[in-house]
Order: C-alpha cells, then sequence, then structure tokens
C-alpha cells in the first residue's frame, strides 16, 4: 500500500475521466496525458491501492467496486482542491489542475513547521526542494503564499486557505488507502480528534479503550482545548471530529450528533459542612466561598444565573482546571458548580461530594461535531458507534443508581 504523497494527481484526475468517458483515449486528452502514460498511470494506481479499479469491456471501462471507493474519495479531494484555490487569483482558471503532490507535501510542511529548515527536516527532503515545491506551487497559484520573516515563515490569507483545502484532499486519499486496506494485516490508522471537558472523564477514555482493544493498529492524536481552540483545527482538516459539549446553535459548516444530556451539580469536599446537608438553601449556598470558572465560559455563566437572583457568594478563586479544583475542594471549605463526571471518581472515593440535586436549568447536550463533507473510515465509524455505546453506558449508570454520578 502505497503512501498518500506518492500518489500522482494527474493519475487520479484521469480515474474521473475514465469514469465519464468510459475509455481511456477520451480520457487522456482531458487530463493531458498521452494513452500509454494514462495506461501506465492507472496501472500504477492499481498497485498502489493493491486493487483492480477498472472492469474492461466490451462497451467501456466500468470502475470495480473498490475503483468506486478510490473514485468517490477522488472526487471530494479534487472538490476540496477547487474550493480553496478558487478566488485566490485571475491567473489561472484552474490552477488545482496544476498542483503536485511534492508541492502539496512541501507547503503543508511547511504550513506546519513554520520554518522553511524544519519543514525540510519534517520530510527528509533539502531546504532547497522545500522552497523550490513552494514557489512552484505559489507560481501555479498566481500569488504569494507565505510571507518571510527571516527563518520564520506566516501563511497569508491566501495561504491559509489553500493550506485548510490541501489538508482535506489529503485526507480524502489517505481515507481511500484506508477503505482498502480493511482486509490487510498491515492496516493502521490514526484517529485525530478534539476532546473537550465534558468528555473527557468517561466518554472518551471508554471509547479509546475499547478501539485500542478492538483494532491494535489503531492510533490516537487527541487535541484537549475549549470550542474556540478545536473548531478552526476541525475545519482545517487537523482533526476529523470534536466531542463534548454541543453548541446551541446549528454551524452551517459542521454537523452535531448528540448523544447525552449532562446537568452541572454543587460540588465539594466531603468534610465540607453542607456535606450532609441534602436540600440546601440558597442563603446557606451562599454562605460559603466559591470556585469559579473564567469569565464568559460557558461554566461561568451557569453560575452567574444560578445567583441571578439575590446577592452573588464570595468568589475567592477563579480557575477552569478541574484538577486543580479538585485539590482545592479537599483542603477548604469551598464550593464548585461542575458536571458530575468531572469529579466521579473523587466522589466514588470518598474524596470529594454533591451537594444537593443537580441545577435546574443547567443542561448541556453532549456529543459528537464533525465537518458536513467528512465522511468517516470504518475505523472511524467504529469509534463513534464506541462513543455512542459509552455514552449509553454512561446513561444506563445514572439510571440504575439513581444519580448523575
Amino acid at each position: 500500500m502505497a503512501e498518500v504523497f506518492d500518489i500522482n494527481i494527474r493519475h487520479l484526475r484521469g480515474l474521473l475521466a475514465i469514469r465519464d468517458h468510459g475509455s481511456i483515449t477520451a480520457a487522456g486528452s482531458l487530463v493531458n496525458l498521452s494513452q500509454p502514460a494514462l495506461t501506465q498511470g492507472i496501472a500504477k494506481l492499481e498497485r498502489q491501492f493493491g486493487y483492480t479499479l477498472f472492469e474492461r469491456r466490451s462497451g467501456g471501462m466500468v470502475p470495480t467496486a473498490m475503483g468506486r471507493i478510490v473514485i468517490e474519495r477522488t472526487e471530494a479531494a479534487l472538490k476540496h482542491l477547487a474550493e480553496s484555490a478558487q478566488g485566490l487569483t485571475n491567473v489561472f482558471n484552474n490552477p488545482e489542475r496544476l498542483m503536485t503532490m511534492t508541492q502539496l507535501r512541501a507547503f503543508l510542511a511547511l504550513a506546519d513547521a513554520g520554518s522553511f529548515a524544519e519543514a525540510a527536516r519534517t520530510i527528509a527532503i533539502s531546504q532547497t526542494a522545500v522552497h523550490r515545491a513552494v514557489g512552484d506551487l505559489e507560481m501555479v497559484i498566481g500569488t504569494e503564499l507565505v510571507e518571510r520573516r527571516g527563518r520564520a515563515v506566516w501563511l497569508n490569507a491566501a495561504g491559509k486557505k489553500l493550506a485548510r483545502g490541501a489538508r482535506l484532499a489529503v485526507a480524502e486519499i489517505q481515507a481511500a488507502l484506508v477503505d482498502l486496506a480493511l482486509d490487510s494485516d498491515s492496516r493502521s490508522e490514526m484517529i485525530s480528534f478534539g476532546a473537550l471537558p465534558l468528555a473527557r472523564p468517561f466518554i472518551v477514555p471508554r471509547a479509546m479503550a475499547d478501539i485500542a482493544r478492538e483494532v491494535p493498529k489503531a492510533s490516537f492524536k487527541v487535541l484537549e482545548g475549549n470550542w474556540s481552540e478545536l473548531v478552526e483545527p476541525l475545519r482545517d482538516g487537523a482533526i476529523d471530529m470534536i466531542v463534548g459539549a454541543l453548541r446551541p446553535h446549528e454551524i452551517a459548516d459542521l454537523y452535531q450528533r448528540p448523544l447525552l444530556d449532562d446537568m452541572l451539580v454543587v460540588a465539594a469536599g466531603s468534610q465540607h459542612p453542607l456535606a450532609s446537608v441534602e436540600r440546601p438553601t440558597m442563603d446557606q449556598l451562599r454562605s460559603y466561598p466559591w470556585i469559579v470558572a473564567p469569565a464568559n465560559s460557558p461554566l461561568r455563566n451557569h453560575w452567574e444565573k444560578f445567583f441571578a437572583e439575590g446577592p452573588r457568594p464570595e468568589t475567592q478563586i477563579e480557575c477552569g482546571s478541574v484538577m486543580i479544583i479538585g485539590r482545592l475542594l479537599t483542603y477548604a471549605n469551598l464550593l464548585t458548580l461542575l458536571s458530575p463526571d468531572q469529579v466521579a471518581l473523587q466522589i466514588r472515593s470518598g474524596l470529594l461530594t454533591q451537594i444537593g440535586k443537580p441545577l435546574e436549568g443547567s443542561r448541556r447536550m453532549v456529543g459528537i461535531a464533525t465537518r458536513r463533507s467528512w465522511r468517516p473510515t470504518a475505523t472511524q465509524r467504529l469509534f463513534l458507534a464506541k462513543l455512542e455505546d459509552a455514552a449509553r453506558e454512561r446513561i444506563s449508570n445514572a439510571a440504575l443508581t439513581g444519580t448523575w454520578i
């Protein structure tokens, strides 16, 4: 099985042309390749993907089942490239048709590394080769893509737009390689996703553990952060999903799949004077200092809404780290608002306790956000299923215990 950057983009365009016209002769003229050259190109693609991609019939060439998989992924990849190049310049009408994988590989390495030297080291070629490939790509596009400041390099607006489309295009071709290697002992796939706080304690690790057991060759790349930190990597194709609290509104280019509801609880150390109070009053809750989330965060907004009527309690500490908050609660008579899953282990171990019932009006939907254009591979679909299984287990456990913990 080939590496994604070893695949020739013009040969991929030839696949679509053969699909549309049924012959190599007609397709060759559309991609500026002779019949022998395109014939050799298709044969090379078949070796790279490991399957026959077309059946040669008397009425023309017809894609095989595996060929259709490659063609569908190729069509999506080339669409990403075309959309990212659109409007960048008036020099060429369709600059994406002139791009090569060598150019895209060097450009994406440069975008990630921020310097020609580091990009060259990352992909194991010379700095001269990186300079030449990126320069050739800028000539194809007809505009500059990077700004050079000494040894450092930044993508300009055109570069950022093209980099996003290039990453998504490369991801589609990589997915085709993975799709066709399902029965191979050498199958290996990276599952890249972002994890928001609400998904980290249970749903994400449970699903990852299941995948690690069932698909030993699968690997994970996990980014942690808040929504604003992860949404652009999702759009760029650096990650394929975000797992955690969903946005309360629709997003044009993203699809949000709900998994379960989450409600906030008041948490405290097990030594807290209110630990034995089943239904604390608002005055009792106001009489102790609180740890609050950073300003303008969803958790902080829920806290401010909770104390909207009447005086607010003392806010002695502002902190967004659940680890630090958990330790603070065991040392002092402080209160805070948290998701039950975030402190479940501490509560089960007796270090922390939930005070009162979950807060009415604090319901949040936890789920998965993906690009609307994303089509998961078989392993990625299995991971989505494992996330759903983990969510159902979470709901079942809550129903059995009669609590949210």
